[in-house]
């Protein structure tokens, strides 16, 4: 039989975990550098025992076919603070473009429109019943992004095509202010997302020259023709981030704090690349001479090869990271702590060839280090920041996020491999570290358990089998609950800050991964209906989080 919660921990797993109670590890960390983004442990959401949920808002339930930013996700804060969470972790927001990856984004800036609720929009009357009652229907459990995009775009057109004559006149003033701090990143962006429909979505680079070279009568001459496209983008960019804002101030009114998510790297194909061509690695046609990724690793024989352009730090530089500064004092107007995805390229990142099909022939090349930080700390003070430092970690890596004051992650699905060291297990994780059971990368724990050689791993059968075995032998359990063992085992853990992805409160399989590095197709579509959350898992978790001094 799996142990029960009831029951409490197997002796031989409560000696392990409750160990880091006598241990050096739990003595308080020493006091970070002044000039950094850390924040004092009295503002921190970070700074004491917490747990909070992984879940992107296009997986939460709804009708129109994509998770919205209405009433399911303020229902969905209220039954987070239910479960006694403290955190909504989410992935990037921005507007997603070919592949459907919140990691490849049309503006790093701007927010998804695809997010907007509709339901929102109807009570603010930008839209009429008639018009979303003969909406195709739309399937539940997974987001089809070929059908929704056109659904919900020929919605949003509509709305926006009204708001100049049935929006209160709130909301107009509040568009006009929006435009008017905000202009800076949201008139190009309009502009590039007109133009992208005025040539087939085609990426940028495919346009005519004298367009993507930026010429400045030519792009005149464009705002004139696209004025009504770019009008409609601002209006959908501000009714995103009202939308968003008034989800955040529940949060704040509900104690929960938003983790946000921000690639290090941005998507060739973007407004960001597109108007500021001189800040990344481009050759005269505009197209990337080395992109991003990493070397072989858990996940791939091959490497990941991402495809960003990589940055001209020298010119980053010499502007004085105006750019970085800005990209993340605006991340921090929608969250409360931010996640930055693939921290070690501020260390070192592995630069690839254009011209090579894999990541496997690469180089590392240093990055800013923490100069950039100390150039954002400058200019807006500290914020708390969460070091995503996966992968082949080097000792400059830790130095740096240790320089910081950055808490890094714990994987635990990585935690029972043949690899690991004694500081490696969980009653030894840092208390300056967010642990979670799995990220959106990885597979489910149950999936993780129960999964085979070639189906989305690089382990063999024994390798899998010798993990299994590590597993029940460390946590005293059967494996029948794996998912309610992990979460368990990661609240127990030393560190202040547990995340679990909501298919593992919910149990399931692989088919809820929410994504599988270097598979082109059919990731990011997962959602959940609200039947799944069954109350005696809330009732559960809610138990588990209070009984691990977490609430």
């Amino acid at each position: 039989m799996t142990r029960r919660p009831a029951q409490g921990w197997s002796p031989a797993a409560t000696a392990a975990v409750d160990s880091f109670r006598t241990s050096p590890l739990h003595s308080p960390l020493p006091t970070p550098p002044r000039e950094t983004l850390v924040t004092t442990p009295a503002q921190c959401p970070l700074a004491r025992r917490s747990a909070g949920i992984l879940l992107h808002p296009t997986s939460l339930p709804g009708r129109f076919g994509i998770g919205e930013i209405g009433k399911e996700a303020h229902n969905w804060l209220e039954r987070l603070a239910q479960m006694g969470q403290r955190h909504w972790q989410v992935l990037p927001l921005g507007p997603t473009g070919f592949g459907d990856s919140p990691y490849q984004t049309l503006s790093t800036f701007a927010g998804n429109p695809l997010l907007i609720s509709f339901d929102a929009l109807l009570a603010e009357g930008l839209v009429d019943a008639n018009s979303l009652d003969p909406l195709p229907p739309l399937p539940a459990d997974h987001v089809a992004f070929g059908d929704v995009i056109g659904t919900r775009l020929g919605v949003l057109h509509g709305a926006a095509a009204a708001f100049p004559h049935r929006a209160s006149p709130m909301l107009q003033e509040g568009l006009t202010q929006f435009i008017d701090e905000n202009g800076w990143w949201l008139d190009d962006y309009g502009l590039f997302v007109s133009l992208k429909g005025r040539f087939d979505g085609r990426a940028w680079t495919d346009w005519p020259a004298d367009i993507a070279g930026r010429e400045p009568g030519v792009l005149a001459a464009a705002r004139q023709d696209l004025a009504e496209g770019i009008a409609h983008a601002r209006i959908g960019q501000f009714l995103f981030h009202s939308q968003w804002l008034r989800l955040r101030e529940q949060a704040a009114a509900l104690g929960i704090s938003i983790i946000g998510d921000l690639p290090i790297f941005v998507a060739h194909d973007s407004a960001d690349v597109w108007c500021r061509p001189e800040l990344f690695a481009l050759d005269a046609t505009g197209r990337p001479t080395v992109v991003a990724g990493v070397p072989p690793d858990y996940f791939s024989q091959t490497g990941q090869r991402w495809g960003n352009p990589l940055y001209r730090w020298d010119v980053h530089e010499a502007e004085g990271y105006a750019w970085w500064i800005a990209r993340l004092r605006h991340t921090f107007t929608l969250v409360d702590v931010l996640r930055i995805d693939h921290f070690r390229g501020f260390a070192a990142y592995w630069e690839i060839p254009a011209s090579e099909p894999t990541a496997e022939h690469g180089r590392w090349v240093p990055g800013p280090g923490r100069h950039l930080f100390d150039a954002a700390a400058a200019a807006f003070g500290p914020k708390p920041i969460i070091a995503e430092d996966l992968g082949v970690i080097t000792p400059d890596v830790e130095e740096l996020r240790d320089t910081l004051g950055f808490p890094g992650m714990r994987i635990l699905q990585f935690a029972f491999s043949s690899e690991q060291t004694e500081t490696d297990r969980p009653e030894r994780y840092p208390i300056n570290s967010v642990v979670y059971t799995g990220t959106h990368d990885n597979d489910t724990t149950v999936g993780w358990y129960h999964s085979e050689p070639g189906k989305d791993s690089t382990r063999t059968a024994a390798e899998i089998a010798a993990e299994q075995h590590r597993v029940r032998t460390f946590l005293g359990c059967d494996g029948a609950e794996i998912n309610w063992d992990l979460i368990d085992l990661a609240l127990h853990t030393p560190a202040n800050t547990v995340i679990v992805p909501l298919q593992d409160v919910l149990g399931l399989g692989s088919e809820a991964r929410m994504n599988v590095p270097g598979r082109p197709w059919g990731n990011w579509q997962w959602r959940f209906g609200q039947e799944q959350l069954r109350p005696e898992a809330e009732e559960r978790l809610e138990n588990l989080t209070r009984n691990a001094n977490r609430g």
